[in-house]
């Protein structure tokens, strides 16, 4: 009887990480920042109309798994969308592999990754949904919804591995006061609602990702302007963060957090405003979204670090 597989096996998991180290943080910058472009590809998918780029699913026509020279760029950039997901895939997986020899010590690394892992064929699921019903409207915003989950667990993931909230943290972070994590909770809150209201908003829109793809139905000026109204209140958090971080002397991850959070929802805000009354440009959409998911992340992050920080 050979030992010789199990002997092998043993050897590989000995060259494991036994601690956090840096291919474990790359890790989950790459799952974050792989999340992030996801949502640009998809973005791109569907305001170049290359929604039906690839007709089927989960082959790409009825007799190719690939797009083919006929399908023309609509058919690359629908398909380049789906190897994306290979992509992430592979990055979830290598990230469970890493924390083998962690995944009872560090069960917060270990559960995230897994839910990363899990999240890509039910996500891929989703898509081809999405393909089959024609781009329904409803189907595409729920599949928009998940990347920003998604963006959720990988941002949680980052602060993990880099032990800036949970219960391996760097303990030297200054105190905050009691309201901090409450106001930055309501924040991010404030900005999922966004989120949804905005795929409500894109769903009565033009850019459908097919020009015959249907639409919700719902007036879209109407629901622009009750998606500006959690927008608002993301600003006001960003803010009241920023006085927070000048009056208790906030330094570090929460300081940094909150400032990265009111330059993007600045940013956020001239994007909308901007693409309102300039017709709507599919340029400033895709960058809209992008913006959103960085937004969605720093909000999260902020909350995550207020949560865990020390009370003043």
């Amino acid at each position: 009887m050979t030992t010789t597989g199990p002997t092998v096996l043993k050897r590989f998991a000995a060259r494991l990480p036994h601690e956090v180290d840096r291919r474990i943080r790359a890790l989950s910058i790459a799952s974050l920042v792989g999340q992030i472009v996801l949502i640009g590809t998809g973005g791109a998918v569907r305001l170049t109309s290359s929604g039906l780029g690839c007709p089927t699913w989960p082959r790409c026509t009825a007799e190719s798994l690939t797009t083919t020279a006929e399908m023309g760029l609509h058919g690359v950039i629908e398909f380049g969308n789906r190897l994306l997901t290979f992509a992430l895939t592979a990055v979830a997986l290598a990230m469970l592999v890493m924390l083998w020899n962690l995944r009872k010590e560090r069960r917060d690394l270990f559960w995230l990754a897994v839910g990363l892992l899990a999240s890509v064929p039910a996500q891929a699921i989703i898509g081809g949904i999405t393909v089959l019903t024609q781009l329904n409207p409803w189907v595409v915003g729920l599949h928009f919804l998940v990347s920003m989950a998604l963006v959720v667990l990988a941002m949680l993931l980052v602060n993990r591995a880099f032990g800036r909230t949970g219960r391996f943290m760097d303990r030297s972070y200054p105190a905050l006061p009691s309201s901090a994590f409450p106001a930055a909770a309501a924040t991010a809150v404030a900005a999922g609602a966004a989120v949804v209201l905005g795929v409500v908003v894109t769903g009565a829109g033009p850019h459908a990702g097919d020009a015959d793809a249907p639409r919700n139905g719902l007036d879209w000026d109407l629901f622009s302007h009750i998606h500006a109204v959690p927008a608002y209140l993301v600003a006001f958090g960003a803010l009241f963060g920023i006085w927070v971080a000048v009056r208790y002397r906030a330094r570090g991850a929460y300081r940094n957090g909150v400032a990265a959070l009111l330059a993007l929802t600045v940013a956020q805000t001239v994007l909308g405003i901007t693409q309102y009354y300039t017709g709507i440009p599919p340029l400033l959409v895709g960058t809209h979204m992008v913006v959103a998911a960085l937004l969605v992340a720093a909000a999260v992050n902020t909350a995550d670090i207020a949560k865990h920080s020390p009370r003043a």
